[in-house]
Protein backbone atom coordinates (compact mmCIF):
# COMPACT_ATOMS: atom_id res chain seq x y z
CA UNK A 1 0.00 0.00 0.00
CA UNK A 2 1.35 3.27 -0.62
CA UNK A 3 -0.07 7.06 0.32
CA UNK A 4 -1.23 9.70 -2.17
CA UNK A 5 -2.01 13.15 -0.78
CA UNK A 6 -4.64 14.97 -3.66
CA UNK A 7 -4.36 18.80 -3.33
CA UNK A 8 -7.30 21.47 -3.73
CA UNK A 9 -8.33 24.46 -4.44
CA UNK A 10 -9.51 26.77 -1.94
CA UNK A 11 -11.44 29.33 -4.47
CA UNK A 12 -14.82 29.62 -4.42
CA UNK A 13 -15.27 32.56 -6.95
CA UNK A 14 -13.47 32.92 -9.99
CA UNK A 15 -12.31 36.48 -10.36
CA UNK A 16 -14.15 39.85 -9.73
CA UNK A 17 -17.26 38.19 -11.38
CA UNK A 18 -18.35 36.23 -8.32
CA UNK A 19 -19.22 32.95 -10.29
CA UNK A 20 -19.15 30.15 -7.56
CA UNK A 21 -16.34 27.65 -8.17
CA UNK A 22 -14.51 24.71 -6.42
CA UNK A 23 -12.21 21.38 -6.96
CA UNK A 24 -13.95 19.43 -9.61
CA UNK A 25 -16.00 16.47 -8.11
CA UNK A 26 -15.38 14.56 -11.06
CA UNK A 27 -11.74 15.23 -10.98
CA UNK A 28 -11.45 13.99 -7.82
CA UNK A 29 -13.69 11.04 -6.78
CA UNK A 30 -13.00 9.07 -10.12
CA UNK A 31 -9.03 8.68 -9.14
CA UNK A 32 -9.40 8.46 -5.69
CA UNK A 33 -11.71 5.15 -6.77
CA UNK A 34 -8.78 4.17 -8.65
CA UNK A 35 -6.39 4.30 -5.64
CA UNK A 36 -8.61 3.36 -3.11
CA UNK A 37 -9.44 -0.11 -5.42
CA UNK A 38 -6.13 -0.69 -5.59
CA UNK A 39 -5.43 -1.08 -2.16
CA UNK A 40 -3.37 2.69 -1.50
CA UNK A 41 -4.29 5.21 1.29
CA UNK A 42 -5.68 8.53 0.79
CA UNK A 43 -5.41 12.04 2.11
CA UNK A 44 -6.19 15.67 1.05
CA UNK A 45 -5.07 18.75 1.42
CA UNK A 46 -5.81 21.72 -0.06
CA UNK A 47 -4.20 25.60 -0.39
CA UNK A 48 -5.88 27.29 2.90
CA UNK A 49 -6.75 24.04 4.44
CA UNK A 50 -10.17 23.34 6.34
CA UNK A 51 -13.32 22.45 3.78
CA UNK A 52 -12.62 23.46 -0.01
CA UNK A 53 -14.98 24.37 -1.95
CA UNK A 54 -16.75 21.95 -4.27
CA UNK A 55 -17.95 22.32 -7.83
CA UNK A 56 -21.29 20.63 -8.63
CA UNK A 57 -21.59 16.86 -7.81
CA UNK A 58 -23.27 14.88 -10.87
CA UNK A 59 -25.97 12.21 -9.05
CA UNK A 60 -26.03 10.61 -12.33
CA UNK A 61 -22.57 9.65 -11.33
CA UNK A 62 -21.91 6.60 -9.05
CA UNK A 63 -18.59 7.16 -8.11
CA UNK A 64 -18.99 11.03 -7.39
CA UNK A 65 -21.61 10.37 -4.72
CA UNK A 66 -19.64 7.32 -3.54
CA UNK A 67 -16.96 9.64 -3.00
CA UNK A 68 -19.12 12.36 -1.48
CA UNK A 69 -21.03 9.74 0.75
CA UNK A 70 -18.22 7.83 2.05
CA UNK A 71 -17.40 8.82 5.65
CA UNK A 72 -13.89 8.47 5.66
CA UNK A 73 -13.62 11.06 2.48
CA UNK A 74 -15.94 13.05 4.54
CA UNK A 75 -13.72 13.40 7.27
CA UNK A 76 -11.17 14.08 5.59
CA UNK A 77 -12.74 16.58 3.25
CA UNK A 78 -13.83 18.44 6.20
CA UNK A 79 -10.91 19.78 7.69
CA UNK A 80 -7.98 19.12 5.05
CA UNK A 81 -4.27 19.83 5.78
CA UNK A 82 -2.42 23.39 4.20
CA UNK A 83 -0.56 22.06 2.36
CA UNK A 84 2.23 24.42 3.80
CA UNK A 85 2.16 22.07 6.57
CA UNK A 86 2.03 18.57 4.46
CA UNK A 87 5.65 16.32 4.90
CA UNK A 88 6.18 15.43 2.06
CA UNK A 89 8.27 12.58 3.24
CA UNK A 90 4.88 11.05 3.77
CA UNK A 91 3.70 10.12 0.58
CA UNK A 92 4.35 8.52 -2.43
CA UNK A 93 2.71 10.52 -4.74
CA UNK A 94 0.70 13.80 -5.33
CA UNK A 95 -2.51 14.49 -7.71
CA UNK A 96 -3.25 17.60 -8.33
CA UNK A 97 -7.36 17.51 -8.83
CA UNK A 98 -8.71 20.40 -11.36
CA UNK A 99 -10.71 22.79 -11.21
CA UNK A 100 -11.07 26.60 -12.46
CA UNK A 101 -10.10 28.11 -9.07
CA UNK A 102 -6.82 26.43 -9.35
CA UNK A 103 -5.97 28.84 -11.91
CA UNK A 104 -5.72 31.43 -8.81
CA UNK A 105 -4.25 30.08 -6.13
CA UNK A 106 -2.42 26.72 -7.41
CA UNK A 107 0.58 29.11 -9.51
CA UNK A 108 2.60 31.29 -7.29
CA UNK A 109 1.93 29.29 -4.23
CA UNK A 110 5.48 28.21 -2.64
CA UNK A 111 4.05 25.93 -0.33
CA UNK A 112 2.67 23.90 -2.92
CA UNK A 113 5.61 23.72 -5.20
CA UNK A 114 8.45 22.90 -2.71
CA UNK A 115 5.99 20.11 -1.79
CA UNK A 116 5.76 18.98 -5.27
CA UNK A 117 9.25 19.21 -5.64
CA UNK A 118 10.28 17.46 -2.54
CA UNK A 119 7.65 14.26 -3.70
CA UNK A 120 9.33 14.28 -7.39
CA UNK A 121 12.61 14.36 -5.95
CA UNK A 122 12.80 11.43 -3.50
CA UNK A 123 11.07 9.14 -6.33
CA UNK A 124 7.41 10.10 -6.04
CA UNK A 125 4.92 10.36 -8.46
CA UNK A 126 3.46 13.58 -9.73
CA UNK A 127 0.06 13.64 -11.31
CA UNK A 128 -2.32 16.70 -12.47
CA UNK A 129 -5.21 16.82 -14.21
CA UNK A 130 -7.63 19.99 -16.25
CA UNK A 131 -6.48 23.09 -14.34
CA UNK A 132 -4.26 20.62 -11.38
CA UNK A 133 -1.27 21.11 -13.85
CA UNK A 134 -1.42 25.07 -13.05
CA UNK A 135 0.40 23.72 -9.65
CA UNK A 136 3.54 22.41 -11.72
CA UNK A 137 4.60 26.18 -12.69
CA UNK A 138 7.58 27.59 -11.53
CA UNK A 139 8.46 23.53 -9.57
CA UNK A 140 11.83 23.26 -9.62
CA UNK A 141 13.96 19.85 -9.04
CA UNK A 142 17.41 19.30 -8.07
CA UNK A 143 20.08 21.56 -9.55
CA UNK A 144 17.03 24.13 -10.15
CA UNK A 145 15.77 21.97 -13.16
CA UNK A 146 12.11 23.21 -13.72
CA UNK A 147 9.71 19.97 -13.42
CA UNK A 148 7.82 20.75 -16.45
CA UNK A 149 11.24 21.23 -18.50
CA UNK A 150 11.42 18.72 -21.74
CA UNK A 151 8.62 16.93 -20.84
CA UNK A 152 5.05 16.00 -22.25
CA UNK A 153 2.29 17.23 -20.85
CA UNK A 154 -1.47 17.76 -21.01
CA UNK A 155 -3.68 19.86 -19.61
CA UNK A 156 -7.57 21.81 -20.27
CA UNK A 157 -6.86 23.73 -23.91
CA UNK A 158 -7.30 27.29 -25.35
CA UNK A 159 -10.17 26.02 -27.33
CA UNK A 160 -11.62 23.88 -24.29
CA UNK A 161 -11.58 27.31 -22.39
CA UNK A 162 -13.41 28.83 -25.53
CA UNK A 163 -16.59 26.44 -25.50
CA UNK A 164 -17.13 26.80 -21.50
CA UNK A 165 -17.05 30.29 -21.67
CA UNK A 166 -14.00 30.96 -19.53
CA UNK A 167 -11.11 32.26 -22.03
CA UNK A 168 -12.14 35.88 -20.81
CA UNK A 169 -11.95 35.07 -16.94
CA UNK A 170 -9.19 33.14 -16.59
CA UNK A 171 -5.90 35.05 -15.38
CA UNK A 172 -3.78 33.29 -17.94
CA UNK A 173 -4.01 31.03 -20.53
CA UNK A 174 -2.85 27.44 -18.82
CA UNK A 175 -1.52 25.82 -22.01
CA UNK A 176 0.52 28.71 -23.36
CA UNK A 177 1.94 29.23 -19.40
CA UNK A 178 3.12 25.21 -19.87
CA UNK A 179 4.73 25.86 -22.99
CA UNK A 180 6.39 29.07 -21.69
CA UNK A 181 8.23 27.11 -19.13
CA UNK A 182 9.49 24.27 -21.23
CA UNK A 183 7.06 21.78 -21.72
CA UNK A 184 5.56 19.94 -24.88
CA UNK A 185 1.74 20.97 -24.50
CA UNK A 186 -0.02 17.77 -26.42
CA UNK A 187 -3.77 18.16 -27.38
CA UNK A 188 -6.39 16.00 -27.82
CA UNK A 189 -9.88 17.13 -29.49
CA UNK A 190 -12.13 19.17 -26.85
CA UNK A 191 -13.23 17.05 -24.19
CA UNK A 192 -11.60 13.72 -24.66
CA UNK A 193 -9.55 11.65 -22.95
CA UNK A 194 -6.34 12.56 -23.03
CA UNK A 195 -3.68 11.28 -20.95
CA UNK A 196 0.53 12.18 -20.94
CA UNK A 197 3.23 10.03 -18.72
CA UNK A 198 6.63 11.18 -18.97
CA UNK A 199 8.87 9.96 -16.89
CA UNK A 200 7.29 10.12 -13.19
CA UNK A 201 4.82 13.10 -13.95
CA UNK A 202 1.41 12.04 -15.13
CA UNK A 203 -1.03 14.71 -16.81
CA UNK A 204 -4.70 14.91 -18.23
CA UNK A 205 -6.71 17.29 -19.99
CA UNK A 206 -10.06 17.18 -18.64
CA UNK A 207 -12.43 15.48 -16.83
CA UNK A 208 -12.92 12.87 -19.14
CA UNK A 209 -9.08 12.03 -18.71
CA UNK A 210 -9.36 11.68 -15.02
CA UNK A 211 -9.49 8.36 -13.87
CA UNK A 212 -6.74 7.47 -16.46
CA UNK A 213 -4.62 9.86 -15.04
CA UNK A 214 -4.65 7.80 -11.86
CA UNK A 215 -4.47 4.73 -13.74
CA UNK A 216 -1.57 5.28 -15.20
CA UNK A 217 -0.02 6.74 -12.04
CA UNK A 218 -1.33 3.25 -10.35
CA UNK A 219 0.93 1.94 -12.76
CA UNK A 220 4.22 3.42 -11.88
CA UNK A 221 3.02 2.99 -8.41
CA UNK A 222 2.78 -0.93 -8.70
CA UNK A 223 6.13 -1.08 -10.37
CA UNK A 224 7.85 0.91 -7.56
CA UNK A 225 6.02 -1.87 -5.07
CA UNK A 226 7.94 -4.98 -7.32
CA UNK A 227 11.11 -3.26 -7.56
CA UNK A 228 10.90 -2.81 -3.63
CA UNK A 229 9.89 -6.97 -3.21
CA UNK A 230 12.40 -7.83 -5.67
CA UNK A 231 15.19 -5.74 -3.12
CA UNK A 232 13.91 -7.05 -0.01
CA UNK A 233 13.97 -10.54 -1.59
CA UNK A 234 17.62 -10.13 -2.83
CA UNK A 235 18.76 -8.52 0.91
CA UNK A 236 17.07 -11.56 2.74
CA UNK A 237 18.75 -13.76 -0.35
CA UNK A 238 22.05 -11.82 1.10
CA UNK A 239 21.35 -12.40 4.59
CA UNK A 240 21.22 -15.95 4.48
CA UNK A 241 23.74 -16.98 2.53
CA UNK A 242 25.65 -15.10 4.90
CA UNK A 243 24.05 -17.11 7.57
CA UNK A 244 25.33 -20.21 5.90
CA UNK A 245 28.72 -18.85 5.60
CA UNK A 246 28.79 -17.99 9.40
Amino acid sequence: MKKILMVLTSVSELGAGGEPTGYNVAEAAHPWKVFRDAGHFVDFASIKGGQPPQDTVDTDDPIQVQFTQDETTRAGLYNTARVEVVDPDQYDAIYLVGGHGTMWDFPNNEDLQKLIGAIYNSGGIVGAVCHGPAGLLDVELHHGIKLLSGKDVAAFTNDEEVAVGKDKIIPFSLADKLVEQGANHIAADDFEENIQVSERLVTGQNPASAAGVAKEMEKLLAAVIRQEKATDEASSDDDSAQAVED
